[in-house]
């Protein structure tokens, strides 16, 4: 039995980040992970490298730049003709892309000293670790350790109603994988991954639904980016029914059969593929938590206090399978800080200045507080909006829809939310992030110097506005 200072669960963008860090600290580290890659071999990376956000953000690239091509490239006086595209060779570089991103973590691993068994973690009485091999080439082992991270981060909902069978109805990750664009593509939920995935396939040509059940969309975005950004995406071709509740989804003579009940009563629609895109839970299966007594709570996340500790001492959980928002970036600075902690350390993680991003175009992003709860926090604050209609950079590119929202506190002027729909949105939130970070006002955004032109000034624009003096509307 191998004795290590910190035994890592899972080597997703939490887990792996965790390792290394607590390597680089100088404590002996090893990381468990079970993931089996499209070749048959371990790998690291979890979902968001292996089936979620790399993938992801690959194919909705590729698909971009074909419905530029076809739609927008006239506009800048190019003709292009006869454009067509390869579903076979879009699928190949989203692989190669997720083959270099997870060696690229091996090679880490290597660098640091990060010790990796191949298989799934079980939790042991004592501060132990099970190492449970997928692959008859890797053995058993027993891993003692001083102090335990779990990082075994989430996976996709299902439906009862909406049986997945891999093939004809799947879940997100297998609709990363289809060979031929469906005709027809039907999307049970229009969150984050049912608008990304919908983007991706109505570019390429599919007739897009997607049936939410909620009366609202992104009901957690700021209400007006929403709206917005549903009158952008259904004028791209995206219908988007809410108040949508399936009832059920059958595959049968070769189409998908799904009922479904709205305020107009019951319809039937069907499809050739359907996506099951109803949210994440966390991931705690085969873990046997059970067996050492760890308190999960009733929604089935890791029960952690501000630091990550749970009821456990020794034991730690970070990422997805704790509360806090389902994004990468999160889990990874929560590896982070635990890794320090154990090392002495005092970190902290700012959970109210995490950056949100929806990676449709225009992309949707956002940090801090919206004003629905600014609203039912009873906080006094004052709005900022500038229209990228107005912006020059965004009209040279012919990006102009959307728009960057500010908003600040209505006495001491310090920035409490910043909302955003535009182009390359994904990138303008890190300023906007900063700013939380430091406790910036307003004024401090307007007063500071952006390049022009820019989509950047966009935010600019939007400070200034907040004080009623925007200088370009």
């Amino acid at each position: 039995m191998e004795t290590f200072d910190v035994v890592v669960i899972g080597a997703g963008p939490a887990g792996y980040v965790a390792a290394i860090r607590a390597s680089q600290l100088g404590l002996r580290t090893a990381c468990v992970d079970e993931w089996i890659g499209k070749d048959g071999e371990s790998t690291l990376g979890g979902t968001c490298l292996n089936a979620g956000c790399i993938p992801s953000k690959a194919l909705l690239d590729s698909s971009e730049h074909y419905y530029r091509l076809v739609h927008n490239i006239g506009a800048h006086g190019i003709k292009a003709d006869n454009v067509r595209f390869d579903v076979k060779a879009m699928l190949e570089r989203k692989d190669e892309i997720v083959r270099r991103l997870t060696r690229g973590v091996e090679g880490l691993f290597r660098k640091n000293n990060v010790t990796w068994f191949r298989g799934r973690g079980k939790l042991r009485e004592g501060l132990k670790v099970e190492v449970e091999p997928r692959h008859e080439k890797h053995q058993k082992a027993l891993l003692e350790a001083r102090n335990i991270i779990i990082a075994t981060g989430s996976v996709p909902r299902s439906l009862p109603m909406s049986p997945m069978d891999g093939r004809m109805i799947v879940d997100s990750s297998g609709a990363l994988e289809f060979d031929e664009v469906p005709r027809r593509l039907g999307i049970v939920g229009a969150g984050v991954i049912g608008v990304e995935l919908g983007s991706v396939w109505n570019r390429l040509g599919s007739d897009v639904v997607l049936l939410e059940a909620t009366d609202e969309f992104l009901f957690f975005v700021d209400e007006e980016i929403s709206k917005v950004a549903l009158e952008e995406f259904s004028r791209q071709g995206l219908k988007i029914r809410l108040s949508a509740r399936v009832l059920s989804a059958e595959a049968r003579d070769g189409e998908v059969h799904v009922r479904y009940e709205d305020g107009d009563g019951k319809h039937d629609l069907a499809f050739d593929r359907l996506v099951v895109s109803v949210g994440r839970r966390p991931n705690t299966d085969g873990l046997d938590a059970e067996a050492v007594d760890l308190y999960i709570d009733e929604s089935g996340f890791i029960k952690v206090d501000e630091g990550c500790r749970t009821s456990l001492p020794g034991i730690y959980a970070v990422g997805d399978v704790v509360r806090g928002p389902m994004v990468a970036h999160r889990g990874s600075e929560e590896g982070v800080m635990v890794a320090e902690r154990i090392a002495g350390q005092k970190t902290t993680v700012n959970y109210g200045a995490i950056p949100w991003v929806i990676y449709t175009w225009p992309e949707i992003a956002w940090a801090g507080m919206t004003e629905k709860e600014l609203r039912e926090a009873g906080r006094e604050y004052r709005a900022g909006r500038f229209p990228m209609r107005a912006n020059g950079r965004a009209m040279a590119m012919e990006e102009n829809t959307g728009l960057v929202k500010l908003l600040a506190d209505a006495k001491t002027d310090e920035l409490l939310g910043i909302h955003m729909f535009g182009p390359f949105a994904s990138e303008l939130i890190a300023e906007a992030v900063v700013a939380l970070e430091y406790k910036a006002s307003a004024e401090d955004i307007a007063r500071t110097v952006h390049a022009h032109p820019t989509i950047s000034e966009a935010l600019h624009e939007a400070a200034l506005a907040v004080d009623g003096r925007s200088l370009h509307m």
